[in-house]
């Protein structure tokens, strides 16, 4: 039976498409907010948003357990329950403004988060034909983009409705929004309870769909995957330089209020809404390879502008061009996809997200140290991050496949599969 022949709850890219729209109406609302949040309700500095952060990434490292409730659930629930989760860890964030309480409410927050990235990534290479992986990942994630952008919209409404006098323009030019009459606690309850909805719908409307090939239920480690781990241990050292502290910046060194930050939020979703299928096209034309390079080239460029930054508005221009250049990482993915064993995508993906956060369980809690010392330091350590991904990008093939998977180093580690 053909897919369109098929009604919505029977397909599962409808399904892929709910559920990356519903994580950032949760994970884009509590980044958004977050900065302002706990600099004016939890008073903090560097060094706490660095721990706050740190301790955010713990679930990330231990996203390897995840092969583990395979052995009880099936992947598919799995992913919808934590996802649920994420969603109420969100709703309970606004309801602690204190040290103890925003670490707590971020650590759940980000067990259903973690858990339902590895879930969902993995689900998304056994569900997506290799040959249209790059497009149809670049329209689900403009489907999130679409979310991003109804998200920050609300937030724009809410600090419209709830504000004597708002005007939207004056918060966009840098004017003050006192932080009493912002409601945290009802845009971060409303937020994560529209996740948690999309989470049941998800569970109760949807069918538990097949699998091509059955999972192995193990920790996968191959030494032919070696440029892989690579790839994705460099991309969580440089996106946690970015997520922690290129918003940090904006907030500190500009006095971005919190409608500023909403606003370049708001304006990467639309870009993004048009880009993101775009890069996915591109993806499909130039190759892995190609894309790669071009993205960790611009990074190298960003993070040391970031470093030098003296004017708000190039910062903010970097800010967006700096989430282009991101948007290209769909292309690790598909690199994986066309290079692994079929049965190893969710072994291989818990595996991957361990990877991703070794150095993010503890980088942005030292860089909140080297921050309160030298802040353009901090960029300028990304910088020399992405010159190594661009090195490593170089030895991807420009036909990855099985038994072709770099085009130097062919041995690695040993492999191993951890019952």
């Amino acid at each position: 039976m053909s897919s369109s022949s098929l009604r919505w709850h029977q397909q599962p890219h409808i399904l892929l498409m709910i559920t990356t729209a519903a994580m950032p109406i949760s994970f884009v609302s509590w980044t958004a907010l977050i900065n302002n949040f706990a600099v004016e309700q939890a008073a903090f500095s560097g060094r706490e948003i660095g721990i706050l952060q740190s301790l955010r990434e713990v679930p990330g490292f231990l996203s390897f357990l995840v092969v583990y409730l395979l052995l009880f659930f099936r992947e598919q629930r799995l992913c919808l329950v934590t996802l649920g989760l994420l969603g109420i860890g969100t709703a309970m964030t606004g309801f602690y403004p204190q040290v103890i309480g925003l670490y707590i409410t971020t650590v759940i927050a980000s067990i259903g988060f973690h858990y339902y990235e590895t879930c969902n990534q993995s689900l998304a290479m056994q569900w997506l034909d290799k040959k249209t992986a790059p497009t149809m990942l670049g329209r689900i994630y403009g489907v999130a983009s679409m979310a991003q952008v109804a998200t920050l919209m609300m937030i724009f409404l809410v600090v419209l409705m709830i504000t004597p006098g708002f005007d939207i323009m004056a918060v966009i030019n840098g004017d003050s929004l006192p932080s009493s009459l912002v409601s945290y606690q009802g845009l971060y309850l409303g937020f994560g309870m529209v996740t948690l909805l999309l989470a049941v719908i998800g569970l109760t409307c949807f069918r538990e769909f097949p699998v091509k090939n059955v999972q192995h239920k193990k920790i996968i480690i191959r030494s032919r995957y070696w440029l892989y781990y690579a790839l994705i241990f460099m991309s969580g050292a440089r996106r946690q330089i970015f997520v922690v502290f290129a918003g940090f910046l904006m907030v500190e060194k500009f006095g971005y209020t919190i409608g500023q930050i909403a606003f370049l939020f708001l304006i990467n979703a639309v870009m993004n809404i048009w880009l993101a299928p775009q890069v996915g096209k591109l993806i499909n034309h130039i190759g892995e390879r190609r894309s790669l390079i071009i993205e960790y080239i611009g990074l190298i460029g960003v993070f040391t502008a970031y470093a030098f930054v003296t004017n708000a508005a190039f910062a903010a221009v970097l800010y967006l061009i700096d989430h282009l250049f991101f948007a290209m990482a769909i292309a690790i993915k598909t690199y994986f996809q066309k290079i692994a064993d079929p049965a190893d995508f969710a072994g291989t993906s818990s595996v991957a997200f361990t990877i991703n956060h070794i150095v993010a369980v503890f980088l942005p809690a030292v860089f909140g140290l080297i921050w309160l010392y030298s802040p353009p330091m901090v960029f300028i350590i990304g910088a020399i991050f992405a010159g190594i991904s661009l090195l490593l990008a170089f030895n991807v093939p420009r036909h990855p496949d099985q038994g072709n998977e770099v085009m130097i180093g062919h041995s690695g580690i040993p492999s191993m599969a951890v019952e």
